[in-house]
């Protein structure tokens, strides 16, 4: 039964790409081989870096696919495997697929500008404020969550074993030797590629085999051959990531974040095949009902299904990628179609495949049917609020896929797939430093600051904004983990501004607006539901310390209604007014 839904699914992704991305591209936003892009009007060799299509491919999906298209579908699935099987494939092909590619577009024709750059020359300078007010608030939180969550999987816990290094499902310090080996390997490879221009294919397939070498490496000297006491703790990883996002952040972009990303994608494709390949071949059960409409203790099934899968079928941070990263170094407007609709597939086959891991992958143990096993995981919504423990029902899940190919050693396979899940979460936090610079840039030309054009200031603040929420605690807790619940809302909220810019672009150009505007309402709606949910239920539990999340909420909300005022008033403005041609921001110098 999970092997043929997983190959309708596959079909769906084909039939998405083949045509509807087509016809967005030929049809709605007319791309054109001809067109200069900002990557070789404005090189600079920093930022702006003419890039080849399949490294671009690997930088972006990999910068994208974070720890959310795991940590939401593993949660999403106590309503059952259908409702959060559909939202993961259709949710991408026809709103996540749609917003990344537009966002890229627009950005494309803008010099490269963020999304909240666009928003400026689209709706307003207060669209652009209220964009960039978002796009702070929301980075820096989950990026302070996401150094937190690797510094818990890098660390031991009082219960690791070094003689069963993977039994415990929160603590893999067998990633650390693999993740410190991509970083160094990739440097080299940058190098090489950039300055000394060796040829891509040996020179990838060298670093590839490395990199592997190096998974088996970490299973053997878990601790690199450290004393259990010398072994950093959550405070010195914490410290080493955010001096790591910090170099990520300044280094030219072909040094280490092309490369990286580029190897890692390649660790990834290998990750997926495996584990697909494995469902196919071992053709497991779903253990997991297809629809549990009142889980004990769930929110109501709408909206939150769709906040709570969030980067598995549509996330606004994509947009802040495609626009920030992306459309500085993409070669030529066609490849927008491969690289921004192709990028999202990627990550909602990362999405699918957590689905699965969480109700075709899990066994039963010492005679408990895996049936019971799941149910008792799922018991209730309480049951399943832990990070840790949401990447761990994935990691082992998704490890008894691989196994199921005659992997004989399951140390292995598991650790395999935590390098995996450990390098999808570095990816998204250097790229997203790096964004997180470029939108402190743009406030500080906002506020006529322009000391924060300076890279290395920018990414200072960048990290110590990240750090505070790694590290301030409220009510015993780090601000991230705190503020936590709020991220859905805030990842959704910004997909669906995004959407409505692209929307509003379309509208001017006399466009058709429906395969944008129709994701975007739905997106809106759903979210600013959920928002106004969230608030009742913290109002009503302020006696639980719920005050702080009561007034951001609050504050995120008045936001995300002003804006959408606000662009309400320029598509009415704009009716009748669409241009015959089509019209590019110009590339004229600063």
């Amino acid at each position: 039964m999970a092997a043929l839904a997983t190959a309708v699914c596959l079909l769906a992704y084909f039939l998405g790409y083949r045509f509807y991305s087509r016809h967005l591209s030929e049809r709605i936003f007319s791309l054109d081989p001809a067109a200069r892009t900002p990557a070789h009007e404005l090189e600079d060799g920093i930022d702006y870096v003419p890039t080849n299509r399949f490294v671009l491919f690997g930088h972006h999906w990999a910068s994208i696919t974070g720890l959310s298209p795991m940590l939401g579908p593993a949660v999403a699935v106590i309503w059952g495997w259908l409702p959060a099987m559909l939202w993961v494939v259709g949710g991408a092909l026809l709103v996540g697929c749609v917003h990344d590619f537009g966002s890229l577009v627009v950005s494309m024709r803008a010099r490269g500008m963020s999304i909240g750059k666009v928003a400026e020359g689209i709706i307003g300078h207060r669209a652009k404020t209220l964009f960039h007010l978002v796009i702070f608030f929301g980075v820096a939180l989950a990026m302070g969550v996401f150094v937190y969550v690797i510094a818990v999987l890098f660390s031991i816990s009082p219960d690791w074993d070094p003689q069963q290094p993977l039994a415990d499902t929160a603590s893999f310090p067998t990633a650390v030797l693999p993740s410190g080996s991509l970083i160094a390997m990739a440097m080299v490879m940058g190098y090489l590629l950039y300055v000394k221009k060796f040829p891509l294919i040996p020179t990838t397939a060298v670093g590839f085999v490395l990199m592997l070498t190096a998974v088996w490496g970490g299973v053997q000297l878990p601790l690199l051959g450290l004393e259990r006491s010398a072994w950093p703790g959550m405070s010195g990883w914490i410290s080493i990531l955010l001096a790591y996002s910090f170099a990520a952040s300044v280094l030219p972009v072909w040094s280490l974040l092309q490369a990286r990303d580029f190897l890692n994608s390649l660790l990834l494709y290998l990750g997926l095949l495996l584990a697909y390949l494995g469902i196919f071949l071992a053709r497991p059960e779903f253990v997991a009902p297809a629809f549990r409409p009142e889980p004990a203790g769930a929110p109501s099934f709408y909206p939150f299904v769709f906040i709570i899968i969030a980067c598995g079928a549509a996330s606004g941070f994509h947009s802040l990628v495609s626009s920030g990263t992306t459309a500085k170094q993409i070669s030529g407007e066609p490849d927008a179609r491969f690289i921004g609709y192709g990028g999202m597939l990627g990550e909602s086959l990362l999405g699918l495949l957590a689905v699965l891991a969480c109700t075709a992958g899990v066994l039963g143990a010492d005679g408990v049917p895996a049936e019971a096993v799941w149910r008792a995981t799922y018991a209730d919504w309480g049951s399943m609020q832990g990070l840790g423990k949401q990447l761990g029902v994935f990691i082992t899940g998704a490890g008894h896929f691989i196994e199921r190919l005659g992997v004989a050693d399951q140390k292995l396979a598991t650790a395999f797939v935590a390098v995996v899940v450990v390098s999808f979460a570095l990816t998204t936090l250097d790229s997203a430093t790096r964004l997180l610079r470029f939108n402190i840039s743009e406030i500080g030309e906002t506020l006529g600051v322009r000391l924060l054009d300076n890279r290395y200031l920018a990414s200072g603040l960048a990290v110590a904004v990240i750090a505070f929420f790694a590290f301030y605690e409220i009510g015993g807790r780090p601000a991230g983990l705190a503020l936590w619940t709020l991220f859905g809302t805030i990842n959704q909220l910004l997909a669906g501004l995004a959407l409505l810019t692209v929307t509003l672009y379309l509208r001017q150009r006399g466009r058709s607006i429906w395969f944008t505007g129709l994701p975007m309402l739905f997106m809106l709606v759903s979210t600013i539901a959920a928002m106004v949910s969230n608030l009742r239920g913290f109002w009503r539990r302020l006696d639980e310390g719920t005050g702080a999340l009561l007034v951001v909420g609050s504050i995120l909300l008045a936001m995300a209604i002003w804006l959408v005022i606000e662009a309400a008033l320029v598509f009415r403005r704009g009716r009748g007014e669409a241009p015959t041609r089509e019209m590019r921001i110009s590339f004229e110098p600063e």
